[in-house]
């Protein structure tokens, strides 16, 4: 989630959802309960657009898109998506010396605010695996070079190679609310790593985090995560829904601990989403996937269902009132599920094949709410309609 967290939350408060296709981007938004909901756009119509977000400090939105013409890049708007204009200078690798061959940006995967402290701020997340950082608001972008340039970089996301089904990412680039020096990054594949020094170095934070499909299935570095999470309220809680598994590390312990093990076997812990609850780091959100043999990444059975634990893994609840009973074969990707700030929290996500899924009370009741879109990427909440 990419928005600010208050101690105190009501249900009489429109939300809007920013929602990222492979056709486009849309913006649904809400009435003040939640019941009601219109849908804007599409923007940027025909473009594969990865990722979607606000920035909490100020409104800015931003897009990551995979344009015909242009390329990777980035679109920013400070009106609320009314106009938009393309970043001078989209994240993209140095050049590489005469007769070397050098990275290319294929697609910006993945847009993160930055601290509180640093108005302007934000990161980029790319395929293949990079680091971008933006401090004039998304305009231009420069290589974190403790990452893009280290000299383990090649060995750290050597573990699967282009082996990603639509390239190698980048992904969940998270910073320590307490500490804008203090970040993490997940990477498919490649691993989590974290930096205390804003990104001029990186350390694998991998410990307990197996990998099934290398011959080691403890090494340092190489594993899969698909999404990794930060409570904002207890900094020192990590989630993480992985290809081997969901895991939870107490950081100041610094050891995963596959809590996806709790999940009905029959079910299994493999998936690509995880949702945090706002204001309890005990509660999360994941939406398991079938992966069993060749891995087709649909719900399981063909029979969606959402999975809540309110004890930190130690537990998990089915959730599938209101979805498709049978025969629904869909996907929901790692940034397309997500929760707003409501009392009674609201979570939301969208599928491959174009829906978009709502819950107003934590995931007990499903309705859909939007039908016939793209094939959808990203969806994130933000508390105020746009």
């Amino acid at each position: 989630m990419n928005s600010s967290t208050s101690t105190t939350a009501s249900n009489s408060h429109a939300v809007s959802l920013l929602i990222a296709s492979k056709k486009g981007a849309f913006i649904l938004r809400s009435n003040e309960t939640r019941d009601q909901w219109e849908l804007r756009g599409p923007f940027f119509l025909g473009h594969i657009i990865h990722h979607f977000v606000c920035d909490p400090r100020d409104k800015t939105l931003l897009v990551a898109a995979k344009t015909g013409h242009l390329g990777p890049t980035v679109f920013r708007s400070s009106d609320g998506g009314e106009t938009w204009q393309e970043a001078a200078k989209p994240p993209a690798f140095a050049k590489a010396e005469e007769g070397q061959k050098g990275l290319v940006v294929d697609h910006v995967f993945w847009l993160t605010p930055g601290h509180a402290s640093e108005p302007g701020v934000w990161y980029a997340g790319t395929s293949p695996q990079g680091l971008f950082r933006s401090a004039d608001g998304g305009a231009t972008w420069d290589s974190v070079d403790g990452f893009n340039e280290n000299p383990m970089r090649s060995a750290w996301v050597g573990g699967l190679g282009d082996g990603t089904p639509d390239g190698p990412k980048m992904h969940s680039v998270l910073v320590d609310p307490r500490d804008a020096r203090h970040m993490y990054i997940g990477m498919s594949g490649g691993g989590v790593f974290e930096s205390v020094d804003q990104g001029q170095s990186w350390t694998p934070l991998n410990t307990g985090s197996i990998v099934t499909f290398l011959p080691d299935p403890n090494p340092e570095y190489g594993q899969d995560p698909h999404c990794v999470r930060l409570h904002p309220l207890a900094p020192d809680v990590l989630y993480q829904q992985n290809h081997c598994g969901i895991y939870r590390m107490d950081r100041r312990e610094g050891r995963w601990i596959r809590i996806g093990d709790n999940m009905p076997q029959e079910v299994g812990d493999i998936g690509f989403p995880m949702v945090l609850h706002p204001r309890d780091p005990n509660t999360a959100w994941v939406f398991p996937m079938d992966g069993t043999q060749v891995w087709p990444r649909t719900s399981p059975d063909g029979k969606p269902a959402a999975y809540v634990t309110r004890d930190a893994g130690q537990s998990w609840q089915r959730l599938d009132r209101g979805l498709p009973a049978s025969q629904a074969w869909f996907t929901v990707f790692r940034q397309a599920m997500t929760a707003d700030e409501c009392a009674s929290v609201g979570i939301y996500f969208g599928t491959t094949c174009g829906e978009i899924w709502a819950s107003t009370n934590e995931g007990e009741d499903w309705q859909c709410i939007a039908r016939h879109l793209p094939h959808i990427y990203a969806v994130e909440a933000i508390n105020f309609a746009l």
